[in-house]
């Protein structure tokens, strides 16, 4: 370039700048891409998990991802008269409110990044609870029995009631199998809680009361219980 003509020297100069430029916003982007598809592959998780020795189900776990696919598994005797142990397994997608509430109060609670138990050993032992979330930048993971920060005990009230409607399915499938009589009974004490806003996401277990609907050999009026809770899982979840 010494040679070179003060007008050519200046012209290359500033083409070498704009080809360095494009370049660096060439590799921002692929960079932001990069880190886009990192999140994607990656989403965040929480998940609830409660030991109860003695208590129906022992032992289970909710985990809920922010795309909203969630699986419930729980360890539980098979029936009230009978001590054979059931390994219990179920995925289902939340709804947008309740997913976008769990993670809201999940930001309230810090993300379980300090201490959240009470530590009053005074309390009425209710289950030994552990509330987990991780993401690209956190694995924290708490246990507690009692919780007095609200955002814990608010995702306390939300993951059992989730798990209360989980095990109404865990019944009904067994029952559907062996006791179809028993079915009016369990669809009537489900009903009756549910009306009572016990219980959330209905929609989880209505592939379980559709094939109760559907089976002829049911008596008509479990199969119009069922009918009627998987019409309020609808409502309560917008489907239309």
């Amino acid at each position: 370039m010494s040679n070179c003509h003060p007008a050519v020297a200046a012209r290359f100069c500033r083409c070498h700048r704009r080809s360095m430029v494009s370049l660096g916003l060439l590799l921002s982007g692929l960079i932001t891409l990069w880190a886009a598809s990192c999140w994607a592959a990656d989403p965040a998780t929480v998940s609830f998990s409660l030991d109860f020795p003695n208590s129906v189900p022992d032992h289970y776990t909710i985990s809920i991802s922010s795309d909203g696919q969630a699986h419930y598994s729980c360890t539980a005797k098979v029936s009230d008269q009978s001590d054979d142990r059931d390994n219990y397994a179920s995925d289902f997608t939340v709804s947008d409110a309740t997913r976008a509430r769990i993670f809201q109060l999940v930001s309230q609670a810090h993300y379980f990044s300090g201490k959240i138990d009470s530590g009053n050993r005074k309390l009425a032992f209710t289950g030994k609870k552990t509330l987990v979330y991780t993401d690209g930048q956190r694995n924290n993971s708490a246990e507690y029995v009692y919780s007095p920060v609200p955002a814990v005990e608010q995702l306390t009230t939300v993951f059992q009631n989730m798990a209360a409607t989980l095990e109404f399915g865990r019944h009904i499938v067994f029952e559907h199998r062996y006791q179809k009589l028993a079915l009016d009974d369990e669809l009537k004490r489900m009903e009756d809680e549910a009306r009572s806003g016990s219980l959330v996401e209905l929609q989880a277990v209505k592939p379980i009361l559709q094939k109760v609907y559907d089976d002829p050999s049911v008596m008509n009026v479990a199969r119009s219980r069922a009918q009627r809770i998987m019409d309020m899982g609808d409502l309560a979840s917008g489907a239309h």
